[in-house]
């Protein structure tokens, strides 16, 4: 083997850069160093100006680059749209600063004290304003994306990048002379025709393809294809591939849910292995011999360090101060916009390569000499290394913090849930049900339950049975869950899942229909009879027509006195679950007393809004919200529950002639022990009646 250096075995190549994205995250963990700092050092270690053991070749360029999509697609992906819409200001208050603070410091410094030219000095300037999420990997791992200051950011980084992207590519049209009202003409044409195709026609294709594709590899793959050719548009729309990196991410938003298989591949692969590519690949561009060789080189990269640290530092303060945020917050906002990279890189070597002339000796006379490309790429580590301890430490105080809304008496100790696995046709969709229900920070386990009744005790039900069972440990395992699945030999099927509930202390059980089922006898015969009387876990019962991903309403109606029910706290959280890890708009329908309790209890999230419904009688009144892409909830109650109505035998006709071809989930609660309550249940089931008879009276009177 020739082992001459740089090394050009490839087998060789990729064994150290697995290594050193094996080892790294392992050896720094012992003494609290963010994995993110390894790796840049890794990177300089083994590069071309360092031991000179890997080449930076286009290998390396390529899968660095698909990192740096990465970082930036995930950003988009994972942000909190409601909190985006509801920060959208205060990103554009983070974004003034963090453009405008550091564009004046740099320009100051390096016109009037370091003597470069008002375009150079406005070059190096922006660069100091755009940033990189680099340190975003982390604040994902910590469980805190969704927090108010990440979604400032991310929202401001937009903003900046924007911006600094605008001022590169005014200099450069400025030193070749295209600086006119054409170049403006064309470059915000082609930003608005880019921006549309990306944010409306990309989610229309996506959701059909979801719909009619259940392929998880193909499922994969597309969405990797509509990260590049939005990042190949946003290239031809004259601005950076990572904005349309960060468009791709917002744009699949709402169609790949937090806890599904896909989603977990995306995150997996990409921190597995592009993003850490990415971060080697930035280390291998230090050239650190040249610095310490240089003292107007070090000078410079010193005065770039610490200009780039202080502007963003005072940019996250102002913020601060302006928007009201906590000292921890601040600091997190620091971290993510501090470090330095994809625009930086982009705008240096831009510059870098841009021949304003020659010298007397026949040298080239760039817009960006080497000393701020060297001092450029130190900047890069620097700021990358600052950024990761202040979102490391900022990162796990606001996680420490982070408090369940609901109630702890809410989530009782066996709350574990069961998936009934009876069909092939349903398997799939009731465990997208059932993992996008649950807090995986809390628990990644689940039951699966398959009955195999006497009568139907052969091999070929045994066969069967291994085939479902495979089928959901495979799909659970796909999205990082661990599913206990279960066979169980009974007289029938009710005694085998009332059985099973008793044994592993179920509170919720997952039930679905067969498509050719029918509507009335699957809910309302023996089966949900039996399984309503002789168990108390909370019911749900699931028909899905189409994914859950590719929803974009859900419609939740409570009965009067829902939130009475003993078990109510424990499904209403798991129905807040879904619509938090779905991204998906929630409108609740119940009664005004039922609504101030809610918003008295701060049961709601972000993207909810309250309607009133009297009561199920009236149900047929918000038909013209339930559009194709709905899923229409509806809790539901025992007959000897406290929120029970005589009319919600009406969900059942509403559903199978009204709502044809519509997702929906009935819910019955947990009915364990009663609650005390001023009122009793004599006062309540009378006044439910009273309601049902006032319905009764109202619709005979208007026709």
């Amino acid at each position: 083997m020739n082992m001459q250096l740089p090394i050009q075995e490839p087998v060789l190549v990729f064994t150290i850069i697995l290594l050193i994205i094996l080892l790294a995250p392992i050896l720094l963990r012992r003494i609290n160093v963010p994995s993110i700092i390894g790796l840049i050092v890794a990177g300089v270690l083994i590069g071309p100006f360092g031991l000179n053991l890997v080449e930076r070749n286009s290998a390396v360029v390529l899968f660095g680059t698909v990192g740096l999509l990465y970082i930036m697609f995930l950003a988009g992906l994972e942000i909190d749209m409601a909190e985006f819409k509801k920060n959208r200001n205060k990103s554009l208050v983070f974004g003034a600063y963090s453009f405008f603070i550091p564009m004046i410091l740099g320009t100051i410094v390096f016109y009037y004290f370091l003597n470069y030219s008002i375009i150079s000095s406005l070059l190096v300037a922006s660069m100091f304003a755009s940033h990189t999420l680099i340190t975003y990997p982390l604040v994902n791992k910590l469980g805190i994306a969704k927090n108010q200051a990440v979604n400032i950011t991310i929202g401001g980084t937009l903003i900046v990048n924007l911006a600094a992207l605008l001022i590169l590519a005014v200099i450069v049209g400025s030193t070749t002379g295209d600086l006119n009202m054409f170049f403006w003409a064309k470059l915000v044409i082609s930003i608005i025709v880019f921006s549309l195709i990306v944010l409306l026609i990309f989610p229309l294709i996506s959701r059909w393809f979801f719909k009619h594709e259940s392929d998880s590899i193909l499922q994969y793959t597309y969405v990797l294809s509509v990260v590049f050719v939005s990042s190949f548009l946003a290239i031809l729309a004259g601005i950076e591939a990572i904005i349309g990196a960060f468009l791709a991410g917002f744009a699949l938003n709402k169609l790949i849910a937090r806890n599904s298989p896909l989603m977990n591949r995306i995150d997996f692969v990409g921190n597995t292995l592009f993003i850490p590519f990415f971060l080697i690949g930035v280390g291998m561009l230090v050239n650190y011999r040249v610095l310490l060789g240089d003292r107007l080189a070090i000078l410079i990269a010193i005065i770039m360090s610490v200009l780039a640290t202080v502007a963003k530092y005072a940019a996250a303060v102002l913020t601060q101060k302006s928007l009201k945020l906590s000292k921890d917050q601040m600091l997190l906002i620091f971290g993510l916009s501090n470090s330095q990279a994809a625009s930086t890189l982009a705008a240096v070597l831009i510059g870098y390569n841009i021949i304003q002339g020659t010298t007397p000796d026949g040298l080239p006379i760039r817009l960006l000499d080497e000393n701020i490309l060297n001092g450029t790429i130190l900047m890069i580590l620097v700021t990358c290394t600052i950024a990761s301890f202040a979102t490391q430490k900022s990162g796990v105080a606001i996680a420490r913090e982070k408090v369940n809304e609901l109630p702890a008496a809410s989530v009782p100790s066996g709350n574990y849930s069961l998936v009934g696995l009876a069909n092939d046709a349903t398997v799939e969709s009731l465990l997208e049900l059932a993992l996008n229900t649950k807090d995986r920070k809390k628990s990644n386990e689940l039951y699966g339950l398959h009955i195999i009744t006497a009568d139907k005790e052969n091999a070929e039900s045994e066969q069967y049975a291994g085939k479902l069972i495979d089928k959901a440990e495979k799909y659970a395992a796909s999205a990082d869950f661990k599913l206990h699945s279960i066979i169980r030999y009974d007289l029938n099927i009710a005694s085998g899942i009332i059985n099973t509930i008793k044994e592993k202390r179920i509170r919720h059980f997952f039930i679905g229909l067969h498509e050719k089922a029918s509507l009335l006898d699957s809910f309302f015969g023996n089966l949900t009879n039996d399984l309503l009387q002789k168990n108390q876990s909370a019911i749900y019962i699931y028909k899905a027509y189409q994914p859950i991903n590719t929803l974009q309403h859900f419609v939740l109606i409570l009965p009067a006195n829902a939130e009475l029910e003993n078990g109510f706290a424990e499904w209403y959280s798991k129905i807040l679950q879904l619509a938090g890890n779905t991204g998906i708009k929630l409108s609740l329908y119940g009664t005004l007393e039922s609504i101030a309790y809610l918003r008295a209890k701060k049961l709601s999230i972000q993207n909810m809004n309250f309607y009133e419904l009297i009561n199920y009688q009236h149900i047929i009144e918000i038909r013209p919200q339930i559009k194709p892409n709905t899923l229409f909830i509806a809790g539901m109650a025992r007959r000897d529950g406290i929120s029970y109505q005589a009319s919600m035998a009406n969900v059942g006709y509403f559903l199978s002639h009204e709502c044809k071809q519509i997702s929906f989930l009935l819910v019955y609660p947990y009915s364990g022990e009663k609650i005390s309550d001023d009122i009793s249940y004599n006062d309540i089931s009378l006044q439910n009646n009273i309601q049902d008879i006032k319905g009764a009276i109202g619709k005979w009177l208007k026709s």
